[in-house]
């Protein structure tokens, strides 16, 4: 790809690209229409046409060696089947419990991170995440049903927690099935 000449200028490639993604859009409002077709026709002619210059050399685009790459965030594990069994029938028992029904994404995420992290400080093994299943009732926003259900996985496989969750699954029915998570704290170190 052509570099940019000066700021906020476009190279033939880009005023091409652009070209073709503003033809596929739709206006939310019809009025608007003539307005963007207008803008559009501005940026494609008010730009002078320069020569595309070459790309550089592969060795030219090379990083310094000094650069080190971010440490990979450290892996998932899931419960190991007899330590789950043991769970499951009370032999073992789960250290502590969260439960983040009625809450907002925002107040259930802080909570959890703070929890978690408590956990940890207080060398847990498991604790039950409890998120519930989601109301099916018509007060779900355009069919989203049992958000923390959905985020709070994505929130503990975040890079940032990984120093913290060792690893999560699924609860059995007796911990609450598909609305609760075991999470394995890992050790702090």
């Amino acid at each position: 790809m052509a570099r940019r000449g000066k700021k906020g200028s476009l190279s033939p490639e880009d005023r091409e690209l652009w070209g073709k993604v503003a033809k596929t859009l739709t206006p939310l409002h019809p009025d608007r229409a003539m307005e963007l077709k207008a803008d559009l026709e501005k940026i494609t002619a008010d730009e002078p046409t320069a020569p595309a210059k070459p790309p550089k050399t592969a060795t030219a685009i090379k990083a310094p060696a000094t650069d080190k790459a971010p440490p990979a965030p450290l892996p998932l594990h899931q419960l190991e089947h007899r330590y789950r069994r043991k769970l499951v029938r009370g032999v073992k028992a789960i250290d502590a419990r969260i439960d983040l029904h009625g809450l907002t994404q925002h107040q259930a995420h802080d909570r959890l991170r703070g929890f978690l992290h408590q956990a940890q400080a207080r060398s847990h093994k498991v604790v039950l995440v409890i998120t519930g299943k989601g109301s099916g009732d018509a007060r779900a926003y355009m069919d989203e049903r049992g958000v923390l259900r959905r985020m709070v996985p994505q929130w503990l496989s975040m890079p940032d927690m990984r120093a913290v969750v060792l690893g999560y699954e699924e609860a059995h029915a007796n911990h609450g099935g598909a609305g609760a998570l075991y999470v394995r704290i890992r050790k702090r170190r």
